[in-house]
């Protein structure tokens, strides 16, 4: 196996981003989708820029998404605007006898 040289190593992990957060379902097995389990508990870790630490345990994945996105915890989608143009209209009754 050819080893990466320590320059093109150290210029790709200074790359990575500090204040990255991730969630890691704390269930028995390897891991799984958030979706799995979505009542199950989780971990929150933050990269900070050396190492993953842990910033908070959450009862599911809903107190999980508080964390990961703080701007939109508690806002509703926009609704769509009612439906307009021709691919919506209804078709047309039918008259009785023709």
């Amino acid at each position: 196996m050819e080893e990466e040289p320590l320059s093109d190593w150290a210029e790709r992990r200074s790359r990575r981003r500090a204040d990255r957060y991730r969630v890691v379902t704390l269930t028995p097995g390897p891991p799984s989708g958030s979706h799995v389990a979505p009542e199950a508990p989780r971990l929150v870790s933050r990269w900070n820029g050396y190492e993953w630490e842990a910033v908070a345990v959450v009862a599911n994945l809903a107190e999980a998404k508080r964390i990961l996105y703080p701007d939109t915890a508690g806002t509703d989608p926009t609704p769509c605007p009612p439906a307009v143009g021709r691919h919506r209209r209804a078709t047309p009754k039918r008259r009785e006898g023709s």
